[in-house]
């Protein structure tokens, strides 16, 4: 029977592919990606991510842009954050797409919304971007965070 799916003889039920999958320990969605059309690949040494300006950031907060992706629908931006001396609170930031941030130092108060929650290091958040947010309060320093927005490519 494989041999007769791999010529293109016989197109296999869903049951064969589920027993196919699991023979094979993969996900049964492999079979239907285009793995050859995903060759974008992104390496950044430690200390060497790009560091941006990034239009409407507050002063004192600094961007490092750790990797990029050129191709598919989904545009990923991947940012070490760390605040520096003079960084104030900002909680109006707004954008379209999915946020992860993951706390590495330091402590926070974050607003989303109307939430307020106290974070610190080792803490995460994962959220829509199109509601207001962003640091309320920084009782402790250094702060430093990963910063993963996910937007669909227009």
């Amino acid at each position: 029977m494989l041999s007769r799916i791999e010529r293109g003889l016989v197109s296999p039920s869903v049951e064969t592919l589920e027993r196919l999958a699991q023979g094979l320990q993969v996900p049964i969605s492999r079979f239907f990606s285009d793995q050859a059309r995903r060759t974008d690949f992104c390496h950044v040494r430690a200390g060497h991510g790009v560091l941006v300006d990034r239009i409407g950031a507050v002063a004192d907060y600094r961007y490092e842009l750790l990797g990029h992706l050129l191709s598919g629908n989904l545009f990923v931006e991947p940012y070490l954050v760390t605040l520096l001396p003079g960084a104030d609170p900002y909680v109006t930031f707004q954008h379209p797409g999915l946020k992860f941030l993951y706390f590495l130092s330091g402590q926070v108060s974050y607003r989303y919304g109307g939430r307020s929650l106290e974070v610190r290091a080792g803490d995460s958040l994962l959220f829509d971007a199109t509601a207001l947010h962003g640091i309320e309060a920084i009782p402790t320093h250094p702060v430093s965070y990963l910063s993963v927005v996910f937007t669909l490519r227009e």
